[in-house]
C-alpha cells in the first residue's frame, strides 16, 4: 500500500453529548487528492478542526507521518506542513494581495526590531527572494495580474485562488480544502483545479477536500471519503461510491 501522509483512529468529538465526530477512522496517502463528501451536520469540517488542532479530540489519535499530532497547538501543526483554507475566505481585506502572501513563510528577520535595525540589508534580501516566491506562486495559480489590487476587491472565486495560493505560499506537505467549489465560476473553477492538480503532480502535496459539487469531484479526486452521521460510511474511487446505494440513502436523500 502506499505510504500514509495522515491517518487518523478511533476520532470521537463530543459536544455536550453529541458526537459530532464518532470513532471516525481514517487514511490518506501521500500525494493523493481525496474528496471528503456527505451531508450537511455529517462532521466534515469538524474533522477538519481536529486536524488542524482547532478542537482537540475527546478520544482518538491522529498521525502525520507517523507522528502524533492530535492536541497539538495550530500553529505547531502548521510548522509540520498541515495548511487549511475555510468554506469563507478569510483575506487581510485592507492588504495587496502579494502582500497577503508575504506575511505567510515564518521566521522572517524583520520580524524582530533589533535584527531588522541591526541588519536592515538581510531584511532587504529576504523580502525580495519572498517577493520573488509570491509572484511565482500568484502566477501558478493565475492571479499573477491582481498582485496589486486590495484583496478586498478581488471576486469570491478569485478570493478562493486567494486562499489556495496562500497555502502554496507555505511549503505545505498536505492542505485541506473547504468547499473551494463553492460561488466559484466556470473559468476560475478550471483555474482552481488545474492549481490543485499541478501542485499534487510537480511538488508532491495531497489534498483533502470538502466538497458538495460530485463533478468536480469526480474530476479531481483519486479517492472519495463519505461521512455520515459522523463516522466514514464508505471509501473507494469516484465513480464507485457515487453509484453506492449506501451513498444514494444517507447523502442524496434517496
Amino acid at each position: 500500500m502506499e505510504s500514509a501522509i495522515l491517518s487518523a483512529r478511533g476520532l470521537v468529538m463530543d459536544f455536550g453529548g453529541v458526537h459530532a465526530v464518532n470513532h471516525c477512522s481514517l487514511r490518506l496517502a501521500e500525494g493523493s487528492i481525496t474528496g471528503l463528501i456527505g451531508p450537511n451536520g455529517a462532521g466534515k469540517t469538524t474533522l477538519f478542526n481536529l486536524i488542524t488542532g482547532v478542537r482537540k479530540p475527546t478520544r482518538g489519535r491522529i498521525l502525520f507521518r507517523g507522528e502524533r499530532i492530535d492536541g497539538l497547538p495550530p500553529y505547531r501543526i502548521f510548522q509540520k506542513g498541515v495548511v487549511r483554507t475555510f468554506q469563507i475566505p478569510r483575506e487581510l481585506k485592507k492588504m495587496r494581495v502579494i502582500d497577503n502572501l508575504m506575511i505567510v513563510p515564518s521566521g522572517q528577520i524583520g520580524e524582530s526590531m533589533w535584527r531588522a535595525i541591526a541588519f536592515p540589508w538581510a531584511v532587504k534580501r529576504q523580502e525580495r527572494a519572498i517577493a520573488d516566491q509570491a509572484r511565482a506562486v500568484l502566477d501558478y495559480v493565475g492571479l499573477s495580474e491582481s498582485a496589486n489590487l486590495l484583496a478586498e476587491n478581488l471576486s469570491g472565486g478569485q478570493k478562493k485562488l486567494l486562499e489556495l495560493a496562500r497555502a502554496l505560499m507555505a511549503k505545505p506537505s498536505l492542505v485541506l480544502l473547504d468547499e473551494p467549489g463553492a460561488g466559484v465560476n466556470p473559468t476560475l473553477m478550471r483555474r482552481l483545479t488545474d492549481g490543485v492538480s499541478r501542485a499534487r503532480d510537480e511538488r508532491g502535496v495531497a489534498f483533502l477536500i470538502i466538497e458538495h459539487d460530485m463533478d468536480l469531484v469526480m474530476r479531481l479526486c483519486d479517492r472519495v471519503i463519505v461521512m455520515s452521521e459522523g463516522s466514514v460510511l464508505i471509501e473507494g474511487a469516484p465513480a464507485d461510491v457515487q453509484r453506492n446505494e449506501r451513498v444514494v440513502r444517507a447523502y442524496l436523500g434517496g
